[in-house]
């Protein structure tokens, strides 16, 4: 008996440079078995699967090993942040 496949996106985006990666995987595909077959490690060696955040639809996944994916999801993998949010909008207000 053959798998069903689901259809999903994997993207990852810098300021400069961003990229969308349709898949069709076995349906149980988890979102870090996506962003592995993605190939998006290839063009962006500064991703490290292993330790970098996951979401789906901008909602952090916090099991991307465990978390299975469903037809038409999109895995985003999350750069780390430059700047700590909270102190730069204090430091925004503070500027005003």
């Amino acid at each position: 008996m053959d798998d069903k496949l689901i259809r999903v996106e994997v993207v990852y985006a810098l300021a400069h440079d961003q990229r969308v990666v349709e898949l069709f995987v076995p349906e149980g595909t988890t979102v870090f078995q996506a962003a592995e077959r993605s190939g998006l490690v290839a063009h962006f060696p500064e991703i490290d699967l292993e330790s970098a955040p996951m979401g789906l639809f901008s909602k952090l996944v916090k099991q991307p090993k465990t978390q299975v994916l469903r037809e038409n999801d999109r895995v985003e993998i999350y750069r780390p942040l430059i700047a700590d949010p909270k102190k730069a909008r204090a430091n925004r207000a503070a500027k005003q």
